[in-house]
């Protein structure tokens, strides 16, 4: 295979769920489940959860993205990035948010817009949202530019979601305790197709957790990455 080009990876730009994300979480419904061994480990990235394969090169020396970045304004458009859908079931949002989180197109999409995109997704109740796991795992404006000088681009397709085994143990001996933020765990694996200038191309495995925010009678929204995989 040709030798691959720095791509958008959901594990190598992302710090992690921001500590002040996580005590909100862990101070609200999902209590509970944090005192659930593999929930802690999910959410703090701690566990025996594994990095997502794939991974992309690294993002180059003094140019790392900020975890606090701000959305751009929605009037920058969203380029390629696709819609949220109208969706209340978490499995199946889940799977179509990382097939969005893993799709870009920099031939056609800023990474402004990449952003704006990605942040429509998200929950708008700030005290459950982790923009900063999200936003992180967009490459630096240097790596962006120069995967746009290759009209990088890559679309993704989703093999599965799931429930992870210790949220669904924690849910089982807890039912109640989702019913305040109503926040799902969710894990996801796909696979992605990446090709560039001059018949450059390949493909890999990709697998990520995410949060899901799903209350009832409403359509989800996206809480936030978890730091590593769990099954």
């Amino acid at each position: 295979m040709k030798k691959r080009l720095p791509s958008l990876s959901l594990s190598s730009y992302g710090a992690g769920w921001s500590a002040n994300r996580r005590i909100a979480i862990a101070a609200s419904a999902v209590a509970v489940l944090l005192a659930v061994a593999g929930i802690v480990a999910l959410l703090t990235g701690g566990g025996n959860g594994h990095q997502a394969p794939g991974t992309a090169a690294p993002t180059p020396s003094g140019s790392s993205p900020s975890s606090s970045e701000a959305a751009p304004k929605p009037s920058s458009g969203s380029g390629s990035v696709s819609q949220p859908p109208q969706i209340a079931e978490p499995v199946a949002y889940d799977k179509a948010a990382a097939q969005m989180l893993w799709s870009y197109d920099t031939r056609d999409t800023s990474r402004d817009q990449q952003l704006a995109g990605m942040r429509a997704w998200m929950t708008t109740e700030t005290k459950y949202a982790d923009w900063a796991s999200v936003s992180g795992q967009v490459p630096d404006p240097v790596l962006w530019s120069r995967m746009a000088d290759q009209d990088q681009h890559a679309t993704a397709s989703v093999t599965e979601g799931h429930y992870p085994s210790a949220f669904k143990q924690a849910l089982a001996d807890d039912p109640s305790a989702i019913t305040e933020a109503y926040i799902y765990v969710v894990t996801v694996n796909g696979q992605l197709q990446i090709a560039w200038t001059k018949g450059g191309g390949g493909a890999e495995e990709r697998a990520v957790t995410l949060a899901v925010q799903c209350r009832p009678n409403h359509d989800c929204t996206l809480a936030a990455i978890a730091p590593s995989v769990t099954q």
